[in-house]
């Protein structure tokens, strides 16, 4: 595939890692149309992916799309000189934070272009990057974009199992807003097994009267649709596990939902492990994702998922990983 070619001088011409407020670009983009025919499949998916989910971080990306943490170091700094990609590195108490890139303005003209619309209709602002480096939702976001990597990233090492489907809290709500606004939605897949479920990333910061009355929304998705994915809960500590599963137990049998929990004490490394407890009736001990697809029977897949006319290029779900490998890039 073809490269792109690498500046003369700065952070594109060498493999130095640097903030990117000390990063000089161009002040005059590439011409799209030109940039257009150096971009890689690679690279067209990457634009989506933060796209639709906003912000990945360089290990995210390297565990999803390249066979090393150098190789993928190397393309997104290449991206960032040219403005397809913006970065920025959080401030942290200790140590330092990695890269956490951004769709840049060159990126979103090439996403606009190949859907045939305007950059205004792309949603895509001069302000955008700022907005997610100091967004409260930050860790939010990360969080669920690190679990849900973790578990896409998963068919690379196991080719039977992985993330066929994710969509993000935006998708989430153009698809079922009106009904219910899960953090995300995604299907695990291993063997024969499937097991397609809705996300609540719980950070602590909610009091749980609030995080159960979410389940009234999700009976009322299996009502209307017909269809009856799994909800998992996760949540940053094992102590508010615990205090979610009192909380959540009799509503969720009341509202005959499918729903486990775990938190990050478990799932650090492994989420697909034997770390989610399903909530009663029967045996709550802690199991895999692929156990609990087995378990559950018959579970559904979420309704409005096949593309329909007023689908657009851009709001198809993205491929959780690239489309086919680019050798040498």
């Amino acid at each position: 595939m073809p490269a792109l070619p690498r500046p003369a001088a700065g952070p594109g011409s060498r493999y130095t890692a640097r903030a990117s407020t000390t990063r000089p670009r161009p002040a005059r983009h590439t011409d799209v149309a030109a940039l257009s025919r150096h971009l890689t499949t690679r690279d067209l998916w990457l634009a989506r992916m933060l796209h639709e989910h906003r912000v990945l971080t360089t290990h995210q990306v390297a565990s999803l799309a390249y066979t090393s943490l150098r190789s993928a170091q190397r393309r997104l700094r290449t991206l960032h000189q040219h403005a397809v990609l913006d970065s920025f590195r959080p401030l942290t108490q200790t140590g330092s934070a990695p890269e956490h890139y951004t769709l840049g303005p060159a990126g979103a003209a090439v996403l606009a272009a190949h859907a045939g619309c305007d950059l205004a209709d792309l949603g895509w602002r001069p302000s955008h990057t700022g907005r997610i480096a100091y967004s409260p939702s930050l860790g939010h976001d990360l969080g669920v974009n690190e679990l849900l990597a973790r578990l896409a990233a998963r068919s690379r090492t196991t080719p039977e199992a992985g993330l066929p489907v994710w969509l993000s809290e935006r998708s989430c709500a153009r698809r079922w807003g009106d009904i219910v606004r899960p953090d995300a939605y995604a299907h695990w897949r291993d063997g024969d097994q499937t097991l397609p479920f809705f996300l609540e990333y719980d950070t602590g910061s909610q009091p749980l009267s609030r995080v159960e009355a979410k389940l009234a929304g999700y009976a009322a998705f299996t009502t209307a649709t017909s269809t009856r994915p799994a909800l998992l809960v996760h949540t940053r500590t094992a102590s508010r596990d615990q205090a979610l599963r009192r909380r959540l137990a009799a509503p969720a049998r009341e509202l005959s939902l499918n729903i486990a929990t775990s938190s990050a004490d478990f799932t650090t490394s492994s989420p697909w492990g034997p770390w989610w407890s399903p909530l009663g009736p029967g045996d709550t001990r802690r199991t895999t994702l692929t156990s609990l697809a087995a378990r559950w029977t018959p579970l559904g897949s979420a309704a409005d998922l096949e593309p329909t006319d007023a689908d657009t290029a851009l709001t198809l779900p993205v491929p959780p990983l690239p489309p086919t490998p680019d050798a040498g890039t």
